[in-house]
């Protein structure tokens, strides 16, 4: 069975943040912020996501999807400075 990302489930089960946050007695941000894939959940949170959309855990693709990079230029900005050749 290929594994599924915890959005693509939200998707093909037409459930909201709220409806897994309910079922799984999780927070909210939370679910939102697993299901975006900005935070890892621990074992028990993914027991309880997992029932909440009635997979096994196993059936899941856990963790990060963000890519550190775009994140960290978003806190800091870039420090290169980039200019464009002069033109003569």
């Amino acid at each position: 069975m290929a594994k599924k990302t915890v959005d693509l489930l939200f998707d093909e089960q037409q459930l909201t943040v709220e409806d897994v946050a309910e079922k799984s007695g999780l927070d909210a941000k939370r679910v939102e912020a697993i299901a975006t894939g900005r935070w890892t959940p621990s074992p028990t949170e993914r027991s309880r996501m997992a029932a909440a959309l009635g997979v096994t855990t196993d059936a899941i693709s856990w963790g990060h999807t963000m890519d550190p990079r775009n994140i960290r230029y978003r806190q800091y900005g870039l420090k290169e400075d980039f200019q464009h050749p002069q033109q003569s």
